[in-house]
């Protein structure tokens, strides 16, 4: 699809249901597609405490400097800044989605890095079930993680709504999902479920899709980093290729004025143009989950996108005539 034609679209919308038919029996796990990091981050709640899983010293000064520590956790924890509607609209397909528990949040749930969020996991998942009900031949998979402070309860309650509010949109873990398969059958969300007694339990979750993750600020090393992965071999189904940085302490003390948006624009052309260069497929060094911070500020859904061009030629060549 032209750069012209998504802008009109405003974005990519209905990017799956425009694939070539080549492609539409080929498992999921072995397309290009682009993902959201922390996808929740765009809403944290400045007023919220810092979580109880963050370091001693970051929760002591959360204490005693609340109006100073907690924008300064946000500045660093934000890594989106558009809605889950529009984030699909852009052609997102994996959404990272960390779960916790407020200390004086109810029985509400919520989302977190680093900080809550506004948004709790219910509405955020009512948004999503209707983007699915207007995209029909849009498949989208949802990972649950973290789970912070989340009780044996919350953890039941939690997989009966997503059970009931998907219903027979979910896709088992026991499928092999292909776009051709999932349309004949309605199913649009694969929920991936990073709590192995729940997975285990309940065939509609899938369990925990692992996520190459570099967990360093240099675009360079993050880069060394997955490709040591890459000549590891990639995993037998659902990956993520993480292009997301991370910040340290100390990095955050040598950049006192700067923010997770100002550290990722400056890595951001390279760690691109190192994506444009990847393939998908089931070789050994094929992508198949890109995420990303910030993805509406570039064409790095568009780019991921089109990677699927490559395994098309690929399962052209070796389609007999």
């Amino acid at each position: 699809m032209e750069d012209d034609e998504r802008r009109r679209l405003g974005g990519n919308p209905d990017w799956m249901s425009r694939l070539p038919g080549e492609l539409l029996d080929v498992p999921l796990w072995n397309l290009a597609l682009p993902g959201s990091h922390d996808s929740m981050s765009f809403c944290l709640d400045v007023s919220s405490p810092v979580l109880r899983s963050e370091p001693g010293f970051l929760r002591l000064t959360d204490r005693l400097f609340p109006c100073c520590t907690r924008p300064c956790v946000s500045r660093w924890a934000t890594t989106q800044q558009s809605v889950l509607s529009d984030q699909c609209d852009l052609g997102i397909r994996f959404l990272d989605m960390r779960i916790a528990r407020k200390p004086k949040g109810g029985s509400k749930l919520f989302f977190a890095h680093g900080i809550y969020t506004l948004i709790t996991v219910k509405e955020a998942l009512d948004e999503l079930a209707t983007w699915l009900d207007a995209h029909p031949k849009e498949i989208v998979i949802i990972c649950c993680s973290h789970f912070e402070s989340l009780t044996d309860e919350d953890h039941v309650q939690l997989v009966e709504f997503i059970v009931k509010l998907f219903g027979n949109k979910l896709c088992p873990s026991q499928d092999t999902p292909t776009l051709r398969s999932c349309w004949a059958r309605g199913q649009q969300v694969v929920v991936s479920y990073d709590d192995q007694q729940m997975a285990m339990q309940h065939p509609e979750l899938w369990t925990r899709v692992p996520y190459w993750y570099a967990d360093s600020p240099d675009p360079e090393r993050v880069i060394a980093y997955l490709e040591e992965k890459q000549r590891g071999g990639r995993p037998a189904g659902f990956y993520v290729t993480g292009l997301n940085l991370t910040e340290d302490a100390p990095y955050v003390l040598l950049h006192p004025f700067q923010s997770m948006r100002k550290m990722t624009m400056k890595a951001l052309s390279l760690l691109l143009r190192w994506a444009s260069k990847q393939r998908p497929g089931d070789e050994v060094t094929g992508v198949n989950i890109v995420c990303c911070d910030f993805v509406e500020v570039s064409q790095f859904c568009s780019l991921v996108i089109d990677l699927n061009s490559k395994l098309l030629a690929a399962v052209c060549t070796e389609t007999p005539t």
